[in-house]
């Protein structure tokens, strides 16, 4: 493996300094893409001399224009106007873990080839295969994909990825937490022997070195930040707080800091739709987006929250990665991430491309252990803030007996609204029976008085004279007096 070793981020990398063709020139300046970042300018001189490359840098880089601007560049010589899809076979194949990830980067692909021949194409779960069959059979030479969604296609005979001559595993350390090495391992084996192999992240595991080992040769490393370091332009904020007064916690900092709108993230999709509705109540416009969302509300809440019509975004870490949002002011760790490498994407949601930005934490008791993995993993010590918390509950309006006092004294004291309320009585029966009280007979004996036995008249019945007399039985022999 070569090693580029990281400088300081020289500001001296102009975009049109590069042998770029005039199609992407204009495109990018239409962008607004003046100069280059640190990720940029190293990753594309390399990209562009063909070697394999393992770019380490942190989220909100530019790590998208720094592999897919050079393989675009490598890509004009295919360009042509024909109709025939067998002129536009699949060239370029970037996988990506998550669908917000892959349409991202979709986006920004098509709009740096807006001015070329090369047509580019997004697959990914969740939304009908139909429209993405007929767009990979018109034909396509760029295709952005998760690895899910692109092997159903590869099943069904929908493209061929025989002579894809590029390929980018974008955030691979998230495809390998999430379980999608057996997929990548099976789409690779689709592909040529011959190809280069570009592999981008924001943080370097050792299973992401191995992975590297077997599937690039002799990758040049390049690497602007320290791995899963933090960007410096985000201010990061660790308040100790309640499990029952996060809510509170997060209407005053958004009140004190005067922030506009903000992610907030939470480790389950169930505790991520019970926040957006509690929020909801509050009064503030909120959308929730998580695994058990359908895409097109998922791009449905996206949408709303780039607009700036939604002020709080409610995610799970579905949100953490491919997220472009300009200009987001702050992030909410509504709940303190699980794995540490989570911390670091989420926080990158803000601060993009040098902006300045926000990320506040909230730790209770049960974090502690999380908090440490995370100092552990950016090599910085953590200081956790006490947190007063105001009490902004509404309060309930006065009474008018409350608001009438001090007017004048009340003749009659003031009853209390909540007095019981004691049931009435039930009638009593006027019937002259029941009223009566108890009179004794004075002719009835003492009821002490054993009175003597009237003997039962004696019953005289005749027996016929063919009826023998029954014989008693001795006792010894069980019969015990019985006649027989």
């Amino acid at each position: 493996m070569t090693e580029v070793t990281p400088q300081a981020p020289v500001p001296g990398g102009d975009f049109s300094t590069l042998p770029l063709g005039p199609a992407l020139q204009r495109a990018i300046a239409e962008m607004g893409y003046t100069s280059m970042t640190p990720i940029q300018a190293k990753a594309i001189p390399v990209v562009l001399s063909g070697r394999d490359v393992m770019g380490a840098a942190q989220t909100g880089t530019g790590k998208t224009a720094a592999f897919s601007l050079p393989l675009l560049q490598k890509m004009l010589r295919h360009e042509n106007t024909s109709a025939s899809p067998a002129r536009h076979p699949v060239r370029a194949l970037v996988l990506a873990p998550t669908r917000e990830l892959a349409d991202q980067v979709a986006v920004n692909v098509k709009a740096y080839a807006k001015y070329t021949q090369l047509r580019v194409a997004c697959v990914f779960g969740g939304i009908d295969m139909a429209p993405q069959t007929a767009e990979l059979r018109r034909g396509v030479e760029v295709l952005i994909a998760t690895p899910g969604r692109l092997l159903d296609h590869i099943q069904a005979r929908n493209c061929t990825l025989n002579q894809v001559e590029y390929v980018v595993l974008d955030e691979a350390d998230r495809m390998l937490d999430i379980g999608f090495l057996p997929d990548l391992q099976r789409i690779l084996s689709y592909l040529p022997k011959q190809r280069q192999t570009l592999l981008f992240s924001a943080t370097f595991s050792p299973e992401i070195k191995k992975l590297a080992q077997s599937y690039l040769q002799d990758p040049v490393l390049v690497e602007v930040a320290r791995p899963n370091a933090t960007a410096t332009t985000v201010e990061q904020r660790f308040y100790s707080v309640d499990d029952d007064d996060k809510r509170r916690a997060l209407r005053q900092l958004l009140r004190e800091r005067s922030l506009s709108q903000a992610i907030v993230f939470v480790n389950s999709k169930l505790g991520a739709a019970r926040l957006a509705r509690a929020l909801e109540r509050d009064g503030l416009r909120t959308a929730a987006l998580h695994g058990d969302k359908s895409q097109d509300e998922r791009l449905k809440a996206l949408e709303a929250f780039k607009r700036g019509e939604v002020e709080l975004l409610v995610a799970t870490d579905v949100a953490a990665r491919g997220l472009d949002i300009a200009d987001l002011p702050a992030v909410f760790n509504f709940d303190i991430p699980f794995n540490a490498e989570d911390y670091v994407h989420r926080i990158g949601r803000t601060g993009r491309a040098g902006a300045s930005g926000l990320a506040i934490s909230f730790v209770t008791r049960s974090d502690q252990r999380q908090v440490a993995e995370i100092e552990k993993l950016t090599k910085k010590k953590i200081e956790i803030e006490p947190l007063e918390l105001e009490d902004d509950r509404p309060r309930r309006p006065r009474r008018r007996e409350d608001e009438a006092e001090g007017e004048g004294e009340r003749s009659e004291p003031r009853r209390s609204s909540r007095a019981p309320v004691v049931p009435a009585a039930p009638p009593v029966p006027d019937d002259p029976i029941f009223s009566r009280p108890y009179e004794a007979d004075p002719a009835a004996a003492p009821g002490w008085e054993k009175q003597p036995a009237t003997p039962a008249p004696a019953v005289t019945r005749s027996l016929s004279p063919y009826i023998k007399p029954k014989r008693k039985v001795p006792v010894l022999l069980g019969g015990a007096g019985r006649k027989v």
